[in-house]
């Protein structure tokens, strides 16, 4: 055998004609009932380029539109590091992961206990992040009480400028002001706007109000980033049963239309600028009236969006690593890791609210450790493996025979670091060495973990 190959684990994709239904129904929820539009100025070019304004708010978008941005929005972004390196391509099936923003209660690293989050720990879980080798950006993974409202976003910034060198992802809630003073100081970090336009440090993360509505606040975020070369996440969190039906069909076909929305808004400000597409949908609870993180209807989502993505050619947005869990026990361990595996077997790219818990209002320093680790193993599965002579070992298992052994061998001298995945907190250890060792769990572990990488 002299051809190489590499064999990759992946899901099984979505047939064409099921996706292209989707995007019909998306295409006459624009067309036949509208969006509300609360910017003049949007309402005026949004006519001018061809579609239909009725009572002063409601926009409705024909198809031609939405293909024509498509056409000029791009298909790669290219995000930089503070060294002015790319860190992440967002084209194609590649997956980088990184924190959620804004948590509003934190998991005390020395006390275990449940507390307000405060400006340190958006510091600490910087610096942590920063030495994590699968987190590829970071967020604000904390939302600080102990700011003044007016000053908590420029804050947020400044403290992930000054702790960690790997690309941003921003959250603003505040107005425009706010937000020309955080890209100041992302321009100030690489010497200046041209330098930015050329090689941009931070995403912006913007939502808009659902269903159907693209109000002024996010509006002025959509176009001040078209203006200024931002790449944008422009996107619904819709609620099953709420802001959107109750069937997942019904809640994707509305989340594909309001992004579609956004997307022609932002193409006819500045035609090519980047634009990345997405959709944080779940599933209401109806017991609890909870936003479920954890839930198998937020992972259907996230298999059909990227999928929705490709067929589009633009790069997209995701979630995975959260759990609904209120503390670290099997719920928090399962649900991270099966929203982990699924977004990168998806080709989700960029992947957001890694080490989230409670439902997206509780995070921890240990929760991405952990959450690192099983990323470290999901990037192992969807690597796959070489298929290759020296891969197949055909002469080896000769030479070695039956009832021979192949631990001295020097073929496993020169690959089993390289062929093996080896985890950090997890535990291998028989039994007895465990007892040896402290019995310690994995939370222990992994608080262990924190502090070396923080020291």
């Amino acid at each position: 055998m002299k051809e190489s190959f590499w064999i990759k684990p992946a899901l099984a994709q979505i047939p064409d004609e099921q996706l292209e239904t989707l995007h019909r129904a998306s295409m006459k929820i624009l067309a036949k009932t509208g969006v509300h539009v609360h910017s003049a100025q949007v309402r005026n070019t949004l006519q001018a380029a061809g579609a239909r304004v009725k009572d002063d708010l409601r926009v409705y978008i024909p198809a031609e539109l939405v293909e024509r941005a498509l056409s000029t929005a791009p298909s790669r972004i290219d995000v930089y590091d503070r060294t002015g390196q790319v860190a992440m391509v967002l084209e194609g099936p590649r997956s980088y992961f990184g924190t959620g923003s804004d948590l509003k209660y934190t998991f005390d690293l020395e006390t275990q206990q449940r507390r307000e989050s405060t400006l340190k720990d958006v510091e600490l879980s910087a610096r942590l992040c920063d030495k994590l080798t699968n987190m590829d950006f970071v967020m604000s993974h904390a939302l600080p009480n102990d700011v003044s409202t007016s000053r908590c976003e420029t804050e947020q910034m400044r403290v992930m400028l000054d702790n960690t060198s790997k690309p941003l992802v921003m959250t603003i809630y505040s107005g425009l002001a706010t937000f020309e003073q955080m890209h100041e100081m992302a321009c100030q970090a690489c010497d200046g706007e041209s330098n930015f336009r050329k090689a941009p440090n931070y995403v912006l993360y913007s939502q808009y109000i659902s269903p159907l509505q693209q109000e002024q606040t996010a509006l002025d975020r959509l176009l001040f980033c078209a203006d200024h070369g931002i790449p944008i996440i422009y996107m619904s969190a819709l609620l099953m049963g709420a802001s959107s039906p109750v069937t997942l069909a019904g809640t994707l076909a509305l989340a594909n239309a309001e992004c579609l929305a956004g997307l022609v808004i932002h193409q006819l400000q500045a035609p090519g600028a980047p634009f990345i597409y997405g959709g944080n949908n779940s599933a209401l609870d109806m017991k609890t009236m909870t936003f479920c993180y954890g839930a198998p209807e937020w992972r259907i989502n996230d298999i059909v969006i990227p999928q929705l993505a490709a067929r589009y050619n633009l790069p997209n947005f995701a979630t995975a690593g959260a759990t609904d869990a209120k503390g670290f026990d099997a719920q928090a361990g399962a649900e991270w890791a099966y929203s982990i595996m699924l977004d990168i077997m998806s080709g989700s790219n960029l992947i957001h609210d890694v080490g989230y818990m409670d439902s997206g209002l509780t995070g921890s320093l240990e929760s991405l450790v952990i959450c690192d680790e099983i990323i470290g193993m999901a990037k192992h599965v969807t690597k796959g493996f070489e298929l290759s002579e020296e891969t197949l070992a055909l002469d080896i298992i000769d030479e070695v025979g039956p009832a021979g052994s192949f631990i001295e061998h020097e073929h496993t001298l020169e690959r089993f670091r390289k062929d093996i995945w080896y985890p950090t907190v997890f535990e291998r250890n028989n039994f007895a060495k465990w007892q040896d060792a402290g019995a310690k769990d994995v939370m222990e572990r992994a608080r262990e973990r924190v502090n070396e990488l923080l020291k």
